[in-house]
């Protein structure tokens, strides 16, 4: 069996999880920031799906394995456990967005220039601060690039739902799950924004399947059974599916609106509503791709341990590169974006990310 990186003192080791997530989290940063040359690598640009969608199925998979760590809970306790974690969720939230919001109003007072103030969906907090910030705090206005916690808030306030759900009748949470997907593709139904009229980007009705599945697949029971005995061919199918997707995506075939059948939501691929071409792409990556972890973990330690560290402490990171990519975004803006910009911008950004996970992990060993 292949070797594990070593553990690093008062942190657990490198894990495939850890390291998927850590790998989605960089993704995100780049993809963060419109236009950085390094953005044309990143698979999104390969295939149906992006690292959005790994980033919730892992999320889902890590609730799991949290739930499972807590079986002798009662129902109560678990559910203020976990209830607990989107109110953290919650706070990160407002957190990063005033600091982006300072970030924005900062840059267009430096540069003079008044048309900064509407990057990012942020017009309104400038334009209509008495409702932009009542929509700020009570979710339903986002900034640009910052609506993935949102999701994440909802999904987690869901979450000791879908825990005691499938505590207590197992089978019935997948059922449920994709009626409700199935549902709101039919109907279209979203979350409204408010006070800039529109709807929620990350569809939560939607998006819920993906958590949902990653918490089926992060247990131990009959669907894991299933896909041991069946694994070469489910390998088979989701590389087939992604060597598809990719020359689809590269020929830019895609079903378009207009003329794809009724509900065309069904057939399309769209990320608001994660549509079901989307969905089966994540699924065949993690077919495709499971397991690489173990020959990763031998032969690029150090990229495992980076990518590693990164996602132990996820939430941290993934607040931080959110700021960092706005921080890309103006630097871009400042210097008139060009290679030598964009290389800088991703190798402070890839220290960023590094510093923030060392620093939490330091001050847990505190």
């Amino acid at each position: 069996m292949p070797s594990v990186p070593p553990k690093v003192k008062g942190t657990r080791p490198p894990n495939e999880i850890d390291f998927w997530r850590g790998f989605a989290l960089v993704t995100i940063f780049v993809n963060h920031i419109p236009g950085i040359y390094f953005e044309t690598f990143t698979y999104r640009n390969f295939g149906f799906s992006d690292s959005a969608e790994l980033f919730v199925l892992l999320a889902g998979w890590s609730l799991r394995a949290m739930v499972d760590r807590s079986r002798d809970l009662e129902p109560l306790r678990l559910v203020f456990r976990i209830g607990g974690r989107a109110v953290v969720l919650y706070v990160a939230q407002l957190v990063i967005t005033v600091i982006a919001v300072a970030m924005i109003a900062a840059t267009a007072l430096l540069a003079q220039t008044n048309l900064v103030l509407q990057w990012n969906n942020a017009a309104a907090v400038f334009d209509e601060p008495v409702t932009a910030n009542i929509g700020l705090v009570i979710l339903t206005h986002h900034l640009g690039y910052f609506d993935i916690l949102p999701l994440y808030i909802v999904l987690m306030t869901v979450a000791p739902a879908i825990a005691i759900l499938h505590r207590f009748t197992p089978g019935a949470l997948l059922a449920l799950s994709c009626a409700v997907y199935a549902a709101t593709l039919y109907t279209g139904f979203n979350l409204p924004t408010w006070p800039v009229e529109g709807r929620w980007f990350f569809n939560p009705f939607a998006w819920q399947l993906v958590f949902v599945i990653g918490y089926v697949l992060g247990g131990d029971g009959r669907p894991q059974r299933l896909i041991k005995k069946h694994r070469t061919g489910l390998r088979f199918l989701g590389i087939s599916f992604v060597v598809g997707s990719f020359f689809a995506a590269v020929w830019g075939w895609y079903p378009d609106w207009l003329t794809a059948p009724e509900p065309a939501a069904f057939f399309v691929v769209d990320k608001t509503f994660q549509t079901p071409l989307r969905l089966l792409h994540v699924l065949a990556l993690v077919a495709a791709f499971g397991g690489a972890f173990l020959y990763l973990a031998r032969w690029a330690k150090p990229l495992v341990q980076y990518f590693s560290m990164l996602g132990r402490n996820s939430l941290n990171v993934f607040c931080v590169g959110s700021l960092l990519s706005l921080a890309g975004q103006i630097a871009r803006f400042t210097f008139e974006g060009n290679l030598s910009v964009d290389v800088a911008v991703l190798l402070i950004g890839l220290v960023g990310l590094s510093v923030t996970a060392w620093v939490s992990e330091w001050r847990q060993r505190l």
